[in-house]
């Protein structure tokens, strides 16, 4: 088996995993299109990507943790964390809103299992994502 093989048989994975923890959920509220699109875009992803990706994740999380310790949503440093979070979900929607932003962020509140992903990086951080992403789309 080939790098590239083995490189897509681990996307394929990612995919796999997420659409046995959330693709029904995700199917019902955004559709199968939507959802269809963002697996493909995934599948797609080029060894390059997807270190870009993780590089990223690892800027937003630690940017996110940082402007918490802060504590102001509106600051420079939070509304940095607010743009990578955008630039990190455009490798997985292939079309941003303000609206959806927003609305992924209150759900990374309501929902307990993105809660924890969060509030991993510093307790209160899904809810201050949210805060600070409110601010960012006005």
């Amino acid at each position: 088996m080939s790098d590239q093989e083995k490189f897509e048989g681990f996307l394929q994975k990612l995919v796999d995993h997420n659409e046995h923890q959330y693709g029904e959920e995700a199917r019902a509220k955004y559709g199968d299109e939507r959802v269809n699109r963002s697996n493909a875009k995934v599948l797609n992803m080029s060894k390059e990507q997807f270190t870009e990706l993780e590089r990223l994740t690892e800027d937003l999380n630690e940017t996110l943790k940082a402007a918490f310790e802060q504590g102001d949503p509106a600051s420079e440093l939070a509304q940095k964390a607010c743009e990578l979070h955008k630039r990190w979900l455009c490798f997985y929607w292939d079309d941003y809103s303000k609206e959806a932003h927003k609305g992924v962020t209150q759900m990374y509140v309501d929902d307990p299992r993105f809660t924890a992903y969060y509030d991993k990086i510093s307790p209160g951080c899904a809810a201050f994502l949210r805060d600070a992403v409110a601010i960012y789309c006005k």
